[in-house]
């Protein structure tokens, strides 16, 4: 009697399932919201075994509070900012998600020769760009030389999860923790079961699979000349991360001087060639993020050799006296055909 009972509980539970499965239908689902003072949209094919859209957007808002509250500088105490507020000589021990970040960060700094420094966080506040209220005002000389004192990557230290300050240096992730983030969520997502997706979190973006009919994802890189409805190229995605890096939307224009908030380390002041909008396509949305900022501080010229000697894909555009050229390195060419 007792395996009669079993038997036909499984034979429902099986035709559960198989009902379940013969008559469900994908669907394409998509949600936003705010994050990082910026937003975010996930858009998604939705399986049979997946969360609700609710539920998933639950695990996705809080999977964003966390890094958030582990990288954000505007948060006194995030765990970065708890970082900064140590004496120099000091060693914390950090999360996995810190290490990580701070793991790429380092490294492009490196690759770099510091011209992406993720210590440049004192001159980007110096400049009123970061965490606070500030006044549209040029530092002077003096302010700037004292700032760079806080500011070189070879003082901070990476060994394991041990993060140590040899100076009193300002780590600023604002570079890089939104591709961070990005990556988090589609991590969220496979999780989920989820293999067709794309999500975006203040322009930087991680895709997977096709959209619900078949086709390719379709991302279009920004025309730096007609604001957010206007592609300069579209790129027909499929399981890579992308991220653009440009100045021209966050500045400050000061006696007819335009000041970028994109800082050289190397100098102390905001960039002043015309390389306005790097896009760079990477496995990961962390790297991406990185790179395309890395791009952006060096420049078109030491830019695009930047980007050939490290096998980077990345799509440059340059202001001209008539719109923008585009430059490219050899690494992005399969992504112009689409």
């Amino acid at each position: 009697m007792k395996n009669k009972f079993l038997l036909a509980l499984v034979a429902i539970v099986l035709a559960t399932i198989l009902f379940k499965a013969v008559s469900f239908s994908p669907e394409l689902e998509s949600f936003s919201g705010p994050t990082m003072g910026t937003t975010y949209t996930i858009k998604y094919t939705t399986t049979a075994d997946a969360p609700s859209r609710e539920e998933l957007k639950t695990l996705v808002d809080d999977v964003l509070v966390h890094v958030n509250k582990l990288m954000s500088t505007y948060d006194p105490s995030s765990e970065l900012s708890l970082f900064n507020k140590q004496p120099a000589g000091s060693t914390v021990t950090v999360s996995d998600g810190m290490a990580y970040v701070v793991g790429e960060a380092l490294k492009i700094s490196e690759l770099s020769a510091g011209k992406y420094d993720v210590t440049v966080g004192p001159l980007v506040n110096l400049w009123g760009f970061g965490p606070g209220k500030h006044e549209d005002k040029v530092p002077t000389d003096t302010d700037i030389a004292e700032a760079k004192e806080r500011v070189g990557y070879h003082y901070v230290r990476l060994e394991d999860n041990e993060l140590t300050k040899a100076r009193n240096v300002y780590v600023d992730l604002s570079s890089i923790a939104k591709g961070y983030g990005v990556d988090e969520v589609a991590r969220v997502l496979r999780k989920a079961g989820i293999q067709n997706y794309l999500v975006e979190v203040g322009g930087e973006l991680s895709v997977s699979g096709t959209k619900l009919d078949g086709s390719a994802w379709l991302v279009g890189v920004e025309s730096p000349a007609g604001g957010h409805n206007v592609a300069q190229r579209v790129i027909e995605a499929n399981d890579i991360a992308i991220a653009t890096s440009g100045d021209y939307r966050n500045y400050f224009e000061k006696n007819g001087v335009r000041y970028s908030h994109t800082i050289d380390p190397t100098t102390g002041k905001p960039i002043t060639h015309r390389l306005v909008s790097v896009t760079v396509i990477d496995a990961n949305a962390t790297r991406a993020d990185g790179l395309a900022t890395a791009i952006t501080v060096l420049g078109p010229e030491a830019g695009l050799k930047f980007a050939q000697d490290n096998n980077i894909a990345a799509y440059m555009l340059v202001k001209e006296d008539f719109g923008f050229a585009e430059q490219y390195s050899d690494a992005f060419e399969p992504y112009l055909s689409n």
